[in-house]
């Protein structure tokens, strides 16, 4: 054992200096266990874990030189485990526990389009008819019938008449919990409205940033109308309220709609374009020019415009993670120093880490770092072995585009895949065509709209801007109707996506051959996921609709209802077309009690309370499914509404050993979940 921890030691020795990028990393791991937590860990145990992780940091230097990494890097897990805790109780708030239906007053605090394209209003400082200390600190509330008569404005106090209830978990064991993801927005209730909504008052003062950024989208849709302008405010502003989900779409399949995220790609071009272009304009002045410190001057400027440009965009992970890594850099040119490695990277998700982890389980931080380390990566690794002064001159942007274009698709595709189950096949023709335009014309020219617009001069930028926008836009469409442009893939089992970061980051971030370990975690990943077993029948948490997987692929009991978790099961399923579809594959007959065979099983779905009251009973062994409570039936395996809130959404799988149960709400409560949570209100 003692050679082998020598040898151990002699590898981690041998990596000294380029230790600090794993720091990110195995606070992540911390992080991700707590999520896996079966139930909520006790505080004590929090406590605990955070006094026992700090420990090993605070002694490192006493640890013998080769070995006090592995002390270090299980420290900072517990301290991931312990931080990820702390966040989860200190977002806690109150969450609807029942259908609410009467008056909903609150503040407008964010707003947003529904996959429906409905308009939806994130409301706090809400009002609801029962008691105070049970009102959620924020609800949102999708918009349906007439809503001509108000202009939604963050800060107007409003009120309206509607539906509210709980927002809903995993619509199937392991699938992604939406609950979960509300609880850490403070979104105790989502809901939908189809009466107008009032206005009760205008803002008052406060929300500074969001005002000026829903006000700047506006301006920028008043000099730019139509889908050309929404794209535009998109990308200046993050504001995608405007913008229709057909255009969406076509940016997904395109593999175009990173460019909506605001990004390193924009904080980057932001940036270098402001840091570069004061640089000249100064270097152009004689006295300037010989007595002043140019660069440090224009870096400091370009921090600025970075800044205030993470303040507009709403600061989402990936414009966080891009203001880090340019604030390092501008502030490494202004201390004379280099500052473009995978320690600015990993400095970066240090910080986004540490006031978000539950970001880490998100696509957007996944993407974007994943993206970011590649690029680093293999940039660095070309600079090392020379290659870049192989390649001419005059190709060298050529190169530097396709090189960087390709290596951001590689890193990001199978994220992606995993969570959204689609596959752009032409993706990386349309970011060659698309990304140097974005660099070469949208991004100054909106730098030079902010500059003109205290003129009224700013209409001049947006005309130059507006033809780059369209061509972006006519890419996607043209793309995205190309046959087999996009694919749906089978969502992978638990452990494709953790095997796939380990093998990434082995490779990106170990010094010498044996980065090439790597390897083997991503071929066991792409073996995992080849051999994906999907659920032989699923059920939704609502008891609303049922899913059989046949030869034919997922029939569903019903073609319509439930369009979340019949969308989400066919997408997870790698299954094209739509829900009405799938309810044809059904293999018995239609109606409000669906029967059908599922090995040696029969499934029996009983949708309202009429077929409720005429079912006649089980005849031995039958799984019944009621979107409405029954009585107790001998003989069959009840899932009703009643029991489905206490097991969530459930997966059965026909194995030689028999059916293999999951529930989605196995082991004990999280804090998100709540044991008597009701059926969702579709918040359409």
């Amino acid at each position: 054992m003692g050679h082998g921890l020598g040898r151990i030691g002699t590898a981690l020795e041998g990596q000294r200096g380029h230790l600090f990028p794993w720091v990110p990393v195995f606070l992540g791991v911390g992080i991700g266990v707590y999520f896996l937590w079966p139930s909520e860990p006790a505080l004590l145990l929090l406590a605990l874990a955070g006094g026992a992780g700090v420990l090993p940091l605070l002694v490192q230097h006493r640890l013998p030189p080769g070995l006090a990494p592995l002390p270090v890097a299980l420290g900072l897990a517990l301290c991931g485990f312990a931080l990820a805790g702390g966040r989860a109780h200190l977002v806690a708030g109150p969450q609807i526990d029942f259908r609410y239906y009467g008056p909903i007053e609150g503040r407008i605090a964010g707003i947003d389009r529904s996959a429906s394209d409905a308009v939806r209003l994130v409301l706090d400082r809400v009002v609801l008819d029962m008691p105070p200390d049970r009102v959620p600190q924020r609800v949102r509330v999708a918009l349906h019938g007439d809503q001509h008569q108000l202009d939604p404005q963050p800060g107007q106090r409003v009120i309206l008449t509607g539906h509210l209830a709980a927002p809903g978990g995993a619509v199937e064991p392991g699938g992604f919990d939406f609950r979960r993801n509300a609880w850490f927005l403070r979104l105790g209730a989502v809901g939908y409205t189809r009466t107008p909504v009032l206005l009760l008052a205008e803002p008052e003062g406060g929300q500074v940033v969001l005002r000026a950024r829903m006000a700047l989208s506006h301006r920028v849709q008043a000099r730019l109308p139509g889908e050309t302008g929404a794209f535009a405010a998109a990308l200046v502003t993050g504001d995608r309220s405007a913008m229709s989900q057909a255009t969406l779409e076509a940016l997904r399949r395109s593999n175009l709609a990173h460019l909506l995220a605001i990004s390193g790609l924009h904080m980057g071009l932001l940036a270098g374009f402001v840091f570069g272009a004061l640089r000249v304009a100064l270097l152009l002045v004689p006295h300037v020019r010989h007595y002043w410190p140019v660069k440090k001057i224009a870096a400091a400027a370009g921090l600025a415009a970075a800044a205030g440009y993470l303040a507009l965009s709403g600061g989402n992970v990936a414009t966080e993670r891009a203001f880090v890594m340019v604030a390092v850099m501008l502030g490494a040119v202004m201390l004379d120093r280099r500052a473009l490695s995978l320690r600015a990277v990993a400095l970066a998700a240090l910080i986004v880490l540490a006031l978000r982890p539950e970001a880490l389980l998100g696509p957007g931080f996944q993407m974007s770092f994943a993206a970011t380390v590649a690029l680093v990566a293999v940039f660095g690794a070309l600079r090392d072995l020379g290659h870049e002064r192989a390649v001419p001159g005059w190709a060298r942007g050529a190169m530097s585009l396709l090189v960087s274009s390709l290596t951001a698709s590689l890193a990001t595709g199978p994220i992606a895949m995993v969570h959204f189950n689609l596959l752009s096949q032409y993706g990386l023709l349309a970011n060659l065509v698309s990304v140097p335009v974005m660099g070469l014309l949208i991004m100054p020219m909106a730098v030079m709209a902010a500059l003109l617009m205290p003129l009224g001069l700013d209409w001049i930028a947006f005309a130059v801007m507006a033809p780059g926008l369209d061509w972006i836009l006519a890419v996607a469409q043209e793309v995205a109707g190309w046959q087999g442009a996009s694919r749906q893939v089978v969502a992978p089992g638990p452990l494709v996506l953790p095997l796939l970061a380990a093998g990434g980051l082995m490779l990106a971030l170990w010094q010498g051959h044996g980065r090439w370990t790597g390897l083997a975690p991503l071929l066991l990943a792409a073996l995992l996921w080849s051999q994906t077993a999907r659920p032989d029948l699923l059920i939704a948490d609502t008891g609303g609709l049922v899913g059989l997987l046949t030869p034919q692929g997922r029939a569903l009991s019903k073609a319509k209802g439930s369009g979340f978790a019949a969308e989400t099961w066919l997408e997870n399923d790698g299954q094209a077309g739509g829900q009405a579809e799938a309810a044809a594959l059904w293999p018995g007959p239609p109606g409000p009690v669906a029967r059908a065979g599922l090995g040696g099983l029969q499934v029996v779905h009983l949708q309202g309370k009429r077929a409720a009251a005429a079912f006649g009973g089980c005849t031995g062994g039958e799984i019944v499914v009621a979107s409405t409570d029954l009585d107790d039936l001998p003989g069959c395996e009840i899932y009703d509404p009643e029991r489905l809130a206490r097991t969530g959404a459930v997966a059965l799988w026909l194995t030689q050993d028999g059916a293999r149960l999951r529930h989605a709400r196995e082991g004990g409560a999280r804090l998100w979940q709540d044991r008597r949570a009701p059926r969702s209100a579709e918040d359409q």
